[in-house]
Formats: C-alpha cells, sequence, structure tokens
C-alpha cells in the first residue's frame, strides 16, 4: 500500500501550512496488507495462524529485527513508546529478552467500572511482581517481540540442562563430544554458523518451510536485533553503522514469495505452531507462545510509560464481559491439561515464574471452593447451625490471624501499586462473579474436552454498541441472557431465601439465638455484597429487565423452600404456632 522509503531523509514544507516541516523527515515506512488465503479442509489456527503469516510475510517483505503486535481494538496512544521498548531490547545484555510487554489500557469504560475492565490489579500488581522474576506474561496485545525468539531459538549464552529437543533450531545431543567447541544444543544463532558446518541447513525447511527466501532472513534479523558493540562488556554485540546499508528493491519476485508462504498449504509438514511463531492449539495462544519462550531461557520485560503507549477498547456489558472471562478461563484449563503446564517445564525455568505459570493454569479450579464457600454461609441459616460448632479461643485466634494478614497484603498491594481502594474492591467483586460463573463453566468445558473429546467453541468479543446513540455507555444497561448468570443468580437467591429463613426461625423459637443468626447474616450479606455488581447488571434501566430473570428467579426461589421444608418439615409445635399445618406431597 506504501512502497518502502528512500534511503536519504526527505524534508520538506507543506503548503499552505501553519506548521513547519522543514526540519522534518517525512518520508512514511512501508505498508503492506496482508489477507491470508482460507480453503475448506484448512484449518487457519484462528489469531494464532495470522499472526505466523504475518512472521513469514514481513520476513520476506521487511526483515525487521522486532514485531509489535496489536489487536484491531487497540491503537498507539504514544509513539515514543517504542523507543522505550527499544531501549530494553539494544541494552547491554538485551538480547536475551524475548518481549517487552506494555500495560493494556482501555476507553470507553463506565466510571465506576463496574465489571472491572481496566484489570488494575492484574496489569499494575501480578505483571509488575512478575516483572522481577523471569519477566511478565505474555497477554496477546501492546508486545514487542524480538523476531528471532518467535523462530523457536534459544537465547545467547543459554545453558542447557536437559538433554533433548526443546525448540531450537537443532536436533540435541550432536557433537557433544567436542573438546574445544561448544555443544550445538548451546549455540545461539550467529551470522557465521550459516557459512560453516556447525548448522545443518538441511533441518531448516522442515521446521520453517521450503522458502529460500524466508531461510535466508533468519541470521539477518539476528545480526540487526544485536545491541551495538560499544563497550568491551557487550557480548555478541554488532559493530557501529552495520545497519547503514542500502535496502534491496521489492521486485515481482520478493512479492511472489511473500504471497507463497501466507498460503494455506505452506505450513503443512513444518514446526509452524508447533515450536515456531505463535503456537496452536489453545484458546490462549498468547500465554502459550510467551511460556514456550520463558521455558527455553527467555527473559522478558514489563515497560510501564508515564503516557499510556497503547490503549483499546473492553466489554462493558455484563454478558459479553463474562464471555470473555469464559474464554481466558477455558485457555487456561485446557493449558493445565497440556504438556504446557507449569509442572513440566524446564530447568531453565525459575522456581517463582513456574509457580507464576502453574497458577495461570490452576485458578478456574478455585471456583469449586468459591462455590462451597458461598452457599456455606446459607446452610448455616437454613439448619440454625453457625458455621463453626464451638466459638473457642481457638478458632478465634487463627481467624483473627488470617483475616489481619489478608487485610495487611491487600495494604501492601494497593500501596506499592499505587491503584486506588475502589479499583481493589471492583476488583474482588468480579473474581467471585467470574469464579462462580464463567470460571465453572471453563472446568466443565475443559474436563469434557479432556476425556469426551468434545471441542471447545467460544464467542468472540462483542464491538456493537447499545441502541441509544446519545448514551456512551448504553451498552452497560443491556440486559443478554445467557447461561452463565445461573450459578450466581442461584447464589443470591439462596442467601436471600436463607437469611429470610433464618430471621423467621429466630423470631418464632422459644429463646431466640441472635448471636447465630448475626454471625450467618454477617457472612451472606458479604457474599451479596461481592455479587452486587452482578445484580445491577441484571436490573439493567427503566424496567428493561428480561423476563427470564424473573422466572428464573422465582423458580429458584419456591425450589430452595420446598426442598428444604422436605428435608427439614416444620415441627408440630410450629404448626401450631403457626395456626395450622402443613405436610409436603
Amino acid at each position: 500500500m506504501l512502497k518502502p522509503p528512500s534511503d536519504m531523509p526527505m524534508y520538506g514544507n507543506i503548503e499552505k501550512s501553519p506548521l513547519d516541516f522543514s526540519e522534518v523527515d517525512t518520508r512514511l515506512p512501508m505498508l503492506v496488507y496482508m489477507s491470508r488465503e482460507k480453503r475448506p479442509g484448512y484449518d487457519h489456527n484462528k489469531k494464532a495462524g495470522a499472526m505466523n503469516a504475518l512472521v513469514r510475510a514481513s520476513a520476506i517483505m521487511s526483515n525487521g529485527p522486532f514485531i509489535l503486535n496489536l489487536d484491531c481494538d487497540h491503537y498507539v496512544y504514544n509513539s515514543k513508546a517504542f523507543r522505550e521498548g527499544m531501549c530494553f531490547m539494544m541494552d547491554r545484555g538485551g538480547d536475551r529478552l524475548c518481549y517487552v510487554q506494555f500495560p493494556q489500557r482501555f476507553e470507553g469504560i463506565d466510571p465506576s467500572d463496574r465489571y472491572a475492565n481496566h484489570n488494575t490489579v492484574f496489569f499494575d500488581i501480578n505483571m509488575r511482581a512478575l516483572d522481577g522474576l523471569q519477566g511478565p506474561v505474555y497477554v496477546g496485545t501492546g508486545c514487542l517481540f524480538r523476531r528471532i525468539a518467535l523462530y523457536g531459538f534459544d537465547p545467547p549464552r543459554s545453558k542447557d540442562h536437559s538433554p533433548g529437543f526443546c525448540g531450537c533450531c537443532l536436533p540435541r545431543g550432536r557433537k557433544a563430544s567436542a573438546s574445544n567447541a561448544n555443544p550445538e544444543e548451546t549455540m545461539a544463532l550467529r551470522m557465521g554458523d550459516f557459512d560453516g558446518d556447525s548448522m545443518n541447513l538441511a533441518t531448516f525447511p522442515k521446521k520453517f518451510g521450503n522458502s529460500s527466501f524466508l531461510i535466508d532472513s533468519i541470521p539477518v534479523a539476528e545480526f540487526q536485533g544485536r545491541p551495538l558493540a560499544d563497550h568491551p562488556s557487550v557480548k555478541n554485540g554488532r559493530p557501529p553503522g552495520a545497519l547503514t546499508i542500502p535496502r534491496e528493491i521489492l521486485d515481482a519476485s520478493i512479492v511472489a514469495e511473500a504471497i507463497s508462504v501466507v498460503s494455506c498449504w505452506y505450513e503443512e509438514k513444518t514446526e509452524w505452531g508447533t515450536r515456531v511463531g505463535w503456537i496452536y492449539g489453545s484458546v490462549t495462544e498468547d500465554v502459550v507462545t510467551g511460556y514456550r519462550m520463558h521455558n527455553r531461557g527467555w527473559k522478558s520485560v514489563y515497560c510501564v510509560t508515564q503516557r499510556d503507549a497503547f490503549r483499546g477498547t473492553a466489554p462493558i456489558n455484563l454478558t459479553d464481559r463474562l464471555h470473555q472471562v469464559l474464554r481466558w478461563a477455558t485457555g487456561s484449563v485446557e493449558i493445565f491439561f497440556s504438556r504446557n503446564n507449569a509442572l513440566f517445564a524446564s530447568s531453565k525455568m525459575k522456581v517463582l515464574q513456574r509457580i507464576a505459570y502453574l497458577n495461570v493454569g490452576i485458578y478456574p479450579f478455585t471456583s469449586i471452593f468459591l462455590i462451597v464457600y458461598c452457599f456455606l454461609p446459607a446452610l448455616s441459616l437454613f439448619s440454625g447451625q453457625f458455621i463453626v460448632q464451638t466459638l473457642n479461643v481457638t478458632f478465634l485466634t487463627y481467624l483473627l490471624i488470617i483475616t489481619v494478614t489478608l487485610c495487611l497484603l491487600a495494604m501492601l498491594e494497593i500501596k506499592w501499586s499505587g491503584i486506588a481502594l475502589e479499583e481493589w474492591w471492583r476488583n474482588e467483586q468480579f473474581w467471585l462473579i467470574g469464579g462462580t460463573s464463567a470460571h465453572l463453566a471453563a472446568v466443565m468445558q475443559g474436563l469434557l474436552k479432556v476425556v469426551a473429546g468434545i471441542e471447545i467453541s467460544f464467542t468472540l468479543t462483542s464491538k456493537q454498541v447499545g441502541d441509544d446513540i446519545d448514551d456512551e455507555f448504553a451498552e452497560l444497561y443491556e440486559v443478554k441472557w445467557t447461561s452463565l448468570m445461573i450459578p450466581p443468580l442461584t447464589i443470591i437467591m439462596v442467601n436471600l431465601v436463607a437469611i429470610a429463613v433464618g430471621f423467621s426461625r429466630t423470631i418464632y423459637s422459644t429463646i431466640p439465638q441472635w448471636s447465630k443468626l448475626l454471625g450467618g447474616v454477617f457472612f451472606s450479606f458479604w457474599v451479596l455484597a461481592h455479587l452486587y455488581p452482578f445484580a445491577k447488571g441484571l436490573m439493567g434501566r427503566r424496567g428493561r429487565t428480561p423476563t427470564i430473570v424473573y422466572v428464573w428467579a422465582g423458580l429458584v426461589s419456591i425450589t430452595i423452600s420446598l426442598l428444604w421444608i422436605a428435608i427439614n418439615p416444620p415441627s408440630s409445635a410450629a404448626n401450631q404456632q403457626l395456626g395450622g399445618s402443613f405436610s409436603f406431597p
């Protein structure tokens, strides 16, 4: 769409413009729009397949050593962020960085951030903490990659701790007995390796495909991505002025080759999607791709700029938000049941980094315990027994220590990250909402895929707005029913009915036990407080709540009441006190 710029700067002034461009280089970089081939019978692998096709086409047409990945709903908000990311890559030791991840910032979010769309706890606490280990995880957008790391090579000066194949360019174990030379598996890609016999070029078509243009571009990209050798401490550097050479002119053969590498058959019998490029086979291909790089010994950096680097949009509708969380959680369950589970990570990954990746695959399973915890207060009110039989000193001391520890941890997170208390509380609320709905469904879907082989289909995040064009947040009040709403709605109704049952029992009992009632009611209200944004989202506005919400609420309430009467029917004394008798049919 735009041809490559000339080698010499172009200065000029635009006529009839109040701005002075006489000292501004007005050249524009080459712009290429790619639409890859898709045919029936070929799996195009969605976003991961598109990214791999872009990597191959760009390698032939421009071959930049660094690649910026942005989603379609994100844009550049701070052009200087490119320079800050490059500073990490070109710094001393920066040749061991596989990518620089920027935080995601969003526009169009409602002022109260009802569904924690900003994800400030994740981006301003978790990701910054990972930056002190081996680096943050790759979140799918706003990321500056080193091209050679995407090709599946080990980082420079890497030390292998175990035999076998881990994704680098050559089989392991060859020439391991050489006395004065490094074994092949410890060698990173070098320009000179293509001139000698140290690398077996016959294996490259099996890994990268049969494009000679693509294979020839690999050492060039590696060399151009090296840091400048301006100090004796810089290892694996490039000499000054090595990049000030004119670029090759694009001709018909190069364009034809770029078209060839994006065809649907090119990846057949290659390692694209398995060890090279974006990894296939998971809904969350971004996390898996970053995990593979860290597993080979690469490091990453989290770059938080003073002015947001990129901005995008996020779903503010409850249903769309739940579907988004469902997709993320489903990918995490897939990771847990795959070879990308951090339990099988190589020894090149640090212990704490391994624990962080292990948490990525485990967190959806916490929904099982969340469901139990949300129903426990209601069970206490229904049965008339407190959650703990005896409130002795030991239990109260233990409860106090746990509570104080959690409060101190929350204060530390808020103080260290600089986020507001309201943002932290919104995150806690939606953690419970998502945990009792989307996470639970993701676990069930993951188990069905592993046990029964049923493939998982997911809904893309909706980009449409509400009907009211005069209201920026009209989409927030739309209520679109989904089965994911059933578990949280059930929890709300069970706890409300339980509170009513508890009050009725205490009021009409001979010896009211208000302490047990207050204890159960407090924990039930604590659960309901977390689910308040969910309930508010169901209500919509101006009487637009769907009828199905009331139907489900009524069915759940009647079912719970009749079920409890069947399990624990009222005594004869209670029937006489209420003025009649009741028998369950």
